[in-house]
């Protein structure tokens, strides 16, 4: 089959690429505009955009999906389109291009995280398994019906930047078996079942530790918060950034929000026991271990954190 396809970001390259090596044509590329990024705002192509050049593939980086697109799209007459975390929801005209019309790899077991951040999410809420799955677009958002799905046990220590790259190398070797499900005529879809929940993109304020909570859930604010954007603590109104945590060894009375020295760890009071901060980055300054960090306040005996959240 002639395929197009869309996606923006890293973890929509390995599909990208598995489509490419495989018996299909990528007649073309859909991705993002160059974006502006680091210090001195350097135009830069998305993952997928220079993924695409690499190959050798047509590509197109459009700011809006208008008639224009959707013609430059027809003219090499896909039988399939395949999108992967392209960013934009994909309408009429453009989703009745493709002779198959569009399928869609998402990083959840849907409909369970339907939505931007479906990996994030998952890990925010301390969900113990996730997965892969291959649906059918439509216009509403990620409720067409599922081709494959696969699924994953979330490891205790995976943050969602680890998470996602296994969810993207796995779900690409799912997609490929659906586009050649498809083209041989045997590919089944099945509605959704269950209760849908959403998962929109992470704000900074999804950051935020509310040391209140117990020692699992401020682990997987931790892990579902990395790296962006980001998990981080307040301390006297500075931004403190928090790379990694564990569970700490010492469970001894520590208040909650409390930030303390137990040996050679620094652990922080949660609404249960103490979770032991290990990779911390101070506003303005780079990743550092936390016990380092620490040394440097010079003999401090504790910082209290405080709630605010911006």
């Amino acid at each position: 089959m002639r395929l197009v396809f869309a996606g923006t970001p890293s973890p929509a390259v390995p599909s990208l690429r598995t489509l490419a090596a495989g018996e299909h044509e990528v007649a073309m590329v859909l991705t993002r505009p160059d974006a502006p990024l680091g210090r001195k705002r350097v135009l830069t192509p998305s993952p997928v955009a220079e993924a695409a050049e690499r190959l050798a593939l047509p590509v197109l980086r459009p700011t809006v999906l208008d008639a224009e697109v959707s013609a430059s799209l027809a003219a090499v007459e896909p039988d399939l389109g395949v999108v992967v975390a392209y960013g934009k929801l994909l309408r009429e005209p453009l989703l009745s291009v493709p002779r198959l019309g569009w399928i869609n790899l998402h990083f959840s077991l849907l409909p369970r995280w339907r939505g931007a951040a479906p990996v994030q999410r998952a890990l925010l809420a301390g969900d113990a398994v996730t997965g892969v799955s291959v649906f059918q677009l439509e216009a509403g958002m990620d409720t067409g019906p599922v081709y494959a799905r696969e699924e994953h046990t979330i490891g205790r220590h995976e943050t969602a930047g680890h998470l996602l790259g296994v969810l993207a190398e796995r779900g690409a070797a799912v997609l490929a078996r659906v586009v050649d499900d498809l083209a041989d005529g045997t590919a089944v879809g099945v509605p959704q079942e269950g209760e849908p929940t959403l998962a929109p993109k992470l704000t900074l304020l999804d950051g935020a530790i509310d040391w209140r909570q117990s020692a699992d859930r401020v682990l997987d604010r931790v892990r579902g918060a990395t790296p962006e954007p980001g998990a981080y603590l307040m301390l006297s109104g500075e931004r403190l950034k928090v790379h990694e945590a564990a569970p700490s060894r010492d469970s001894a009375g520590v208040r909650p929000g409390e930030l303390t020295l137990r040996g050679r760890s620094v652990v922080l009071g949660t609404g249960t026991v103490p979770v032991e901060l290990v990779v911390v980055q101070p506003s303005g300054r780079r990743a550092m271990a936390a016990a380092a960090w620490w040394r440097g306040l010079g003999g401090v005996a504790s910082l209290s954190a405080d709630l605010e959240q911006a």
